[in-house]
């Protein structure tokens, strides 16, 4: 696999570089609520810019449906990105037509240009390969004839989209410096990674979660399960949840999970409850096997923090996955905050997953040099923890 170190080895200076990034934060209106995937980005453009690259960046935000929505668009990004580089990123038009063409032959040596979100264009995620290789071709263009093309939106490289696998096979392709430490850390977890190895998985359903707790469940040492979850395996053991989230076909499922788990698996024992979904409702904590009636469990509960927190203290390794219940919402945000408070203090090495967990980390204002990684691709790990090949870096190694 090439690297962006071979590409600035070879000499970029004056040469149009596309860079496949994940910048798709969440935004409030034309407000980006959590910058970390932009901030996460910039060591690769800034490297290229300052070798003297013409930086042209694809990415997309949110999920459009093939066509221009105006509350998708990356212009609140381009401000951002300008902002953390000290120089205007030029926004163009659109994705590949005339607005990008007119963006991308203006840039100037070191200069930097965001493409409008590559999702506008149905062909990134057509179910056909020919029109997703229509537009890489398309997009290689605008890079001429001394064009390369660097990866490394990690978010995206468990997908099979023109601009992450099609445009890899169309011009010279390179692995980025953030594809690569995510790389890097993931094989840390699932070589020989350091003992008591430590996972705690979060999250809504157990379904988005089944493959990768079955695949870890005979690695690890202990597998911590809160979010909301953790209702089907309470179910499985026979105890009620209320109105607690429930996936009713995966109660037997979890029910083989227990038994497969030989003690390694850990539910709470006790949950936050509440009478309805919301920051206004009634709360009381109740043990995880006595929720009433009429009640949901929107968070675990302090007793269960606490022995979240034995068990994290005492591991050399740890992997964290999913908040422990609904953290947007003051009242339930505790569990969450005690278990990554945990984490950052465990002195072990410690990865946070992407996703709603690095989020969180962000909202709750912990300090995220207390991690030893916060991944900025939730699904892209999980699916490499679980043993899937990554379409966007296997098309690396190809040979070109």
């Amino acid at each position: 696999m090439t690297t962006l170190d071979d590409l600035v080895g070879e000499g970029v200076s004056g040469r149009r570089v596309l860079v496949r990034a994940d910048l798709n934060v969440p935004l409030d209106g034309e407000e980006i609520t959590d910058d970390g995937r932009v901030r996460a980005a910039l060591p690769t453009i800034e490297r290229l810019a300052r070798a003297g690259a013409r930086v042209v960046v694809a990415a997309h935000l949110g999920r459009p449906k093939g066509a221009p929505e105006e509350k998708y668009s990356l212009r609140p990004v381009a401000a951002r990105l300008g902002e953390l580089l000290g120089a205007r990123v030029a926004l163009a038009g659109d994705v590949v037509g005339e607005g990008a063409r007119s963006t991308v032959s203006a840039l100037a040596d070191g200069q930097v240009a965001l493409l409008e979100n590559v999702r506008f264009d149905p062909r990134e995620t057509s179910k056909s390969a020919d029109e997703r290789a229509e537009l890489a071709r398309e997009l290689a263009e605008l890079t001429g004839p001394d064009g390369a093309f660097v990866s490394d939106g990690f978010g995206v490289v468990h997908r099979e989209q023109a601009s992450v696998y099609e445009v890899a096979r169309v011009l010279p392709a390179y692995a980025g410096g953030l594809v690569l430490s995510e790389l890097e850390v993931l094989r840390t977890l699932t070589g020989d990674p350091e003992r008591p190895y430590a996972v705690v998985l979060g999250g809504s359903k157990v379904s988005d979660k089944l493959a990768v707790i079955e695949a870890l469940l005979p690695k690890v040492d202990r597998l911590l399960i809160g979010g909301g979850m953790c209702f089907t395996f309470l179910a499985a053991q026979g105890h009620g949840v209320g109105s607690s989230l429930l996936e009713k076909d995966m109660v037997e499922v979890c029910e083989r999970l227990l038994a497969e788990a030989g003690g390694k698996l850990v539910l709470p024992v006790d949950v936050v409850a509440a009478d309805a979904f919301s920051a206004e409702a009634n709360t009381r904590t109740v043990p995880a096997t006595g929720i009433e009636d009429g009640w949901m469990g929107l968070d675990i509960g302090p007793e269960t923090v606490t022995e979240f927190s034995a068990a994290i203290s005492s591991a050399r390794t740890l992997f964290w996955n999913g908040p422990m219940g609904v953290f947007e919402m003051a009242p339930f945000a505790e569990g969450t905050r005690g278990v990554a408070r945990a984490i950052a203090d465990s002195g072990a090495f410690s990865v946070v997953g992407g996703g709603d967990s690095a989020a969180a980390v962000r909202v709750l204002g912990l300090d995220e040099d207390g991690f030893s990684h916060i991944s900025t691709g939730g699904g892209a790990s999980l699916e490499y923890l679980e043993g899937k090949d990554l379409p966007g870096v296997a098309v690396l190694s190809e040979e070109q």
